[in-house]
């Protein structure tokens, strides 16, 4: 186990006491949605008693808009090498809200959406909720996880029109290079295709690996590029709904003055409050909570090889995430149920990432290394040394 932090004193009882979703599951250890259990950064606090001290609960006003975009862009330059104008940067309230206004307005009519996968869940449930098709397109996998480019190819050979570029990527946690990114961009620009690039993750990156925005690698794929990220996954924000979509065309920024207005009024005051300050002055807390989660990453590892040693485990280059395979178990069920019922602990079921993801599961390790340490030995304990007996519920 790595080094003892102020994070190793977080309690399930506390956590409970908080009423997150992460733990409305009585009894169980959550482990699936995608929020951290280390609280906010004191900065992002200080800034939401000043806002409601002054009451700042009208309609979302320009100048706050303003002051959002600012801050993003120059996180975006300082911590990325990407120089975007902040006029290009607008508010949406979460990144769904991003790519069903990116389906509705800024693809063909009817076309269908190609999704790696494993993929972030909704990336399989909205584009039907829109009538549109979805190409579920399998990631390559060669010791690492790749995007299968001749797969790309043939999706938008059949008649899609945009591909959805998850990076770093949720569940498997993989950090594209730049080479990678290019030689995807070139498969999107044969097609005259377009990208919903969903960055969301980009500060959450461990040493070794590098964050690039797919939009900043040419200016061809800046042309067919929406990009969306926020604050809420790297400073832990999700419930004040606010995220940003970024537009690198002018015809697509023109577009959405047009169209984006009701849209962006479903962001909340508050959220733009707490992402200025994330970005403006939430880097030293960021930077201890990524310390954090690069021990956790290895020690979950650790972990899996003591008790158990059958499930594969890469750690991943950026998120909090873990893409669990649980296939050597034999469960005889889906493990995301198995060890909800037998081992009070709830991740994300592999099925909802994709047809291909049958026996894995997203482990959310965001959470302090004893609460980690009991959720996989409560999961070991549920898997007997023999075949583990099959469930009828």
């Amino acid at each position: 186990m790595t080094a003892t932090s102020r994070f190793d004193d977080i309690s399930i009882d506390a956590l409970r006491a908080g009423g997150t979703i992460k733990w409305s599951h009585p009894g169980k250890i959550g482990a699936f949605i995608a929020e951290m259990d280390f609280g906010a950064a004191p900065p992002i606090i200080e800034a939401l008693h000043a806002a409601v001290d002054e009451a700042v609960f009208g309609y979302l006003p320009p100048p706050l808009i303003e002051r959002m975009a600012e801050a993003c862009a120059d996180w975006s330059r300082a911590r990325y090498g990407w120089t975007v104008p902040p006029a290009a940067i607008r508010p949406v309230p979460d990144v769904v809200a991003a790519f069903t206004a990116t389906i509705r307005h800024f693809t063909r009519p009817g076309s269908p959406v190609i999704v790696p996968t494993p993929a972030y869940m909704p990336f399989l449930t909205v584009p039907a909720e829109l009538d549109r098709k979805i190409i579920q397109v399998p990631m390559a996998y060669d010791g690492r996880w790749r995007y299968d480019l001749d797969a790309l190819d043939a999706a938008f050979a059949s008649g899609a029109h945009l591909l959805v570029l998850c990076n770093p990527h949720n569940p498997i946690g993989r950090v594209l290079t730049r080479a990678e990114l290019t030689e995807i961009s070139e498969v999107v620009r044969r097609h005259n295709g377009r990208v919903f690039a969903d960055e969301i993750h980009g500060p959450l990156i461990y040493p070794g690996h590098r964050h690039v925005p797919y939009a900043s690698i040419s200016p061809v794929a800046a042309a067919h590029t929406i990009t969306a990220t926020s604050a809420s996954k790297a400073w832990n924000l999700p419930g004040l709904k606010c995220a940003q979509i970024i537009f690198t065309d002018e015809a697509d920024l023109e577009k959405w003055t047009q169209v984006g207005g009701f849209i962006e009024h479903a962001a909340a005051n508050l959220g733009l409050t707490a992402t200025i300050a994330a970005y403006t002055r939430g880097r030293a807390w960021l930077d201890e909570v990524l310390g954090y989660l690069d021990g956790n990453r290895a020690y979950l590892g650790e972990l899996l090889a003591e008790h158990l040693p059958r499930v594969r485990y890469e750690p991943p280059e950026g998120t909090y995430l873990a893409w669990l395979d649980f296939r050597d178990l034999d469960l005889g069920e889906p493990p995301g149920r198995f060890f909800a019922d037998h081992a009070d602990v709830v991740m994300t079921e592999g099925l909802a990432c994709g047809d291909v993801c049958a026996g894995f599961a997203r482990f959310n390790f965001a959470t302090s290394r004893p609460i980690m340490r009991l959720a996989v030995e409560r999961m070991a304990e549920a898997v007997p040394a023999g075949r583990p007996p099959c469930t009828t519920s």
